[in-house]
């Protein structure tokens, strides 16, 4: 069992919003609705829930041994300062256009070098799975980070499921493409759909999830719903939103980022502070809702789960 321990480096509680708020707001939402001792995600707090696949769905979870113990960032900094080009490029466009992310009906296809291949509805997706809360840090190329309290399942699930072949090396992930209500799609500033990848290795890591909801809700759209990757030692662009489709593959998938500018975003990822991007240093972050900027650890902190995957390999060059 892996435990992270919080290191001299990291936020104090006073620093960003403290976990006592954000265990307040559970018991008020349990002893509101009537949840009783599973946990109900079926009435969101922000103008954009996922589709009417999980709302109503009793989905009971239980915090992880992989969780950090640092301070959370903030509900309303998390729900409305978001990546997600497919609903506009700036930090306030997902939110602002959450609405048009349509998540009603959604299912996702898992397939390629498997002997089960299949497509799943969204609630066989993740009925077959306990869920676990896992409090990971997301580290943004631009230099900014959050902690977030995500709520989901370990990928190897699914990929065991799918029972990969011999073959198989690589995983990769697509998100939905549907220009007609999606207005950063109508756009060329990717190829899309936003596609990504990551090697089985990666994928089968217990560190790397499959996220359905976040601070007790179901994923709101903003975040990605219903269904997001998160891979908390990879800059944050990794952790593919919206997922559609998941395929097992023998050759390195091409990546929406790594295509549109592969001298800057490699198909790796790994957060480096020795690596910079080539129009802004690494080598620090600033947490948001935080003022002071602070020094960014390798593999964003998790070094003592993940180096090992990449021992022998030069970082630099396979960045």
């Amino acid at each position: 069992m892996l435990i992270r321990s919080r290191r001299r480096s990291e936020a104090t509680r006073g620093e960003v919003t403290p976990r006592a708020i954000y265990d307040r707001r559970r018991e008020f939402l349990r002893a509101g609705l009537g949840l009783g001792a599973g946990l109900a995600l079926g009435v969101s707090a922000w103008p954009a829930p996922a589709g009417a696949a999980l709302r109503g769905m009793a989905l009971e979870y239980e915090p992880s041994p992989f969780s950090t113990d640092e301070a959370l960032t903030s509900l309303d900094e998390v729900t409305t300062y978001n990546n997600f080009f497919e609903l506009g490029t700036g930090k306030s466009d997902p939110h602002r256009h959450a609405d048009s992310l349509v998540t009603d009906p959604w299912s996702i296809r898992v397939e390629g070098a498997c002997e089960n291949p299949g497509n799943y509805a969204l609630e066989d997706f993740v009925n077959p799975w306990a869920l676990e809360e896992r409090i990971y840090r997301l580290r943004c190329v631009e230099g900014w980070s959050m902690v977030i309290p995500w709520i989901g399942f370990e990928l190897n699930r699914v990929i065991e499921q799918a029972r990969p072949e011999s073959r198989a090396r690589y995983v990769a992930f697509e998100s939905i493409h549907d220009p007609e209500n999606l207005r950063g799609q109508r756009r060329g500033v990717l190829d899309w759909p936003y596609t990504e990848g990551l090697r089985l290795d990666e994928a089968m890591h217990p560190l790397t999830i499959l996220a359905v909801g976040l601070y007790d809700e179901v994923l709101p759209n903003q975040n990605g719903a219903p269904v997001r990757l998160v891979v908390p030692w990879k800059y944050g662009f990794k952790s593919i939103k919206s997922i559609v489709r998941i395929r097992l593959v023998e050759e390195q998938p091409p990546t929406a980022w790594n295509q549109s500018q592969p001298g800057e975003y490699g198909f790796y990822s790994n957060v480096n502070p020795e690596v910079d991007h080539p129009r802004w240093s690494q080598a620090t972050e600033r947490r948001i809702g935080a003022f002071r900027r602070r020094r960014t650890e390798m593999f964003n902190g998790y070094g003592e789960e993940v180096a090992a995957l990449y021992e022998g390999m030069d970082l630099r060059e396979h960045f």
